[in-house]
């Protein structure tokens, strides 16, 4: 539970959430932090103004600071702050405090030189008033308790604002955080059920983000070992059942032999000997199948004229072809490309691809083999006028063991092989092969290998 995906973006939410509520609060109370101590020294000069202008008035209207004592007091009283006067001569006519009054001390705090008001006639000799001090320490008691009490009020906005949106945040988290873990456990659970043997496994799940490209992987890797699954049982029960065929034929032979039903004769054992060369032509084909499979197949590959390949191929099969009276057409290029080829393989699908043709062309059928340049290849095609493969049997018919004659009668073809080495062979070439075919009018299979350097 510890290391689960869950638990682990749980926390990482969890920890992007408190350090962007933190930095927010942090940044908030900063600011308001400075604005309020802009908020009071503002208002501090405009109440030292205002002080200011008092006095200045007060001189104008007495001619002097006659009774200014009482008027500072009740000023002090009023915005609860500590004020000195002193006059343009350095002695305290005013304070608030009554202890510096009629001395001549310096109070030690930022002084505000007082001059008379606008419009109003300066005595005689008189450059200023004097000087007023006020005590900045000394900041009014209903001030300071307001401020403070805005102060808590943000602070407080502030911890049950983030308490919360951490509290809406973690919820959305947990529940996001379960959204995202539920296809990964589900394909967990899915991947280890696969495992174990089952291939019905499916992941439902159609997001259009990382994990829904993950199941729609995990789906399709769950068809393709499902498929490979049944080629495998497929290929033991074909391979056991073109085994069984030939090795019951001999094992009938001998057993009428050993109890006298059959002479061990000329006759009977030309029988023998073609079932033995049937059963070794099938175990042949299934180790060149092997070797292919595991990329071990041996290519002996140099320049050669594809044409030659070609004529032996077709020589080879045309009496089996005069004795079903179907003709043989080959139409190759006047000066064919020399191909980088191993031309006993190259013959071999070519031989191959021809035995099919010839067995599924009925009488007075054509078939043809062509040759042409396809870019850095060249393209080799049997055509024939045969019987054709049904569309249901198309995607299948390189599949080892596959024939489209259900029955597996030895008439209508061999041990299923033929094809699925052709493809092998090509592909080791690095060509592909390919096939046409529509019931009725024949089949045309066609594949590439490339041109010499």
């Amino acid at each position: 539970m510890i290391h689960s995906l869950r638990l682990r973006l749980l926390v990482a939410f969890i920890i992007v959430i408190a350090v962007a509520i933190g930095t927010v609060s942090l940044f908030v109370s900063q600011s308001t932090k400075s604005e309020i101590q802009q908020y009071q020294q503002h208002t501090q000069e405009i109440r030292s103004a205002r002080i200011e202008y008092l006095l200045s008035r007060h001189y104008s209207q007495r001619g002097g600071w006659i009774d200014i004592q009482p008027f500072v007091e009740q000023m002090g009283t009023l915005y609860g702050q500590r004020i000195v006067l002193v006059d343009s001569s350095g002695v305290v006519v005013a304070d608030s405090g009554e202890d510096f009054l009629g001395r001549r001390p310096e109070p030690g705090w930022p002084g505000r030189p007082l001059s008379m008001i606008p419009a109003s006639p300066m005595p005689p000799g008189a450059s200023r008033l004097g000087t007023l001090y006020i005590n900045p320490e000394s900041v009014p008691e209903a001030d300071s308790t307001s401020v403070q009490n805005l102060s808590s009020s943000i602070n407080s906005f502030l911890l049950w604002g983030g308490l919360l949106a951490g509290g809406v945040a973690l919820a959305f988290t947990f529940v996001l955080s379960r959204r995202i873990s539920a296809p990964i456990r589900v394909l967990t659970s899915a991947a280890r059920r696969l495992g174990q043997g089952d291939y019905s496994q499916r992941v439902n799940f159609h997001g259009k983000d990382e994990v829904g490209e993950l199941t729609r992987t995990f789906n399709s890797m769950a068809d393709d070992l499902a498929r490979a699954e049944q080629m495998r049982r497929n290929l033991v029960a074909d391979a056991a059942h073109e085994l069984r065929t030939p090795l019951s034929n001999i094992r009938g032979y001998l057993e009428a032999i050993h109890d006298g039903l059959l002479q061990p004769d000329a006759s009977t054992l030309d029988s023998v000997y073609e079932e033995v060369l049937l059963l070794s032509k099938l175990v042949e084909d299934l180790q060149e199948l092997s070797l292919a499979d595991a990329g071990e197949l041996q290519l002996v590959r140099q320049p050669e004229d594809i044409a030659v390949s070609i004529r032996s191929a077709v020589s080879a099969v045309r009496p089996q072809a005069d004795a079903k009276g179907v003709s043989l057409t080959v139409d190759l290029p006047a000066v064919p490309p020399p191909c980088n080829i191993d031309s006993h393989r190259i013959g071999q699908v070519l031989r191959n691809l021809l035995d099919n043709a010839v067995a599924h062309t009925p009488k007075g059928g054509g078939i043809t083999v062509s040759a042409r340049e396809s870019g850095n290849q060249v393209e080799v095609a049997v055509s024939d006028t045969g019987e054709g493969i049904p569309p249901q049997d198309l995607p299948n018919i390189f599949e080892r063991f596959y024939r489209v004659d259900k029955s597996r009668a030895r008439s209508t073809g061999g041990s299923g092989l033929g094809l699925t080495i052709a493809k092998r062979l090509v592909e080791a070439h690095g060509g592909k092969i390919e096939v046409q075919s529509e019931p009725g009018r024949g089949s045309r299979f066609t594949f590439t290998v490339p041109k010499a350097a």
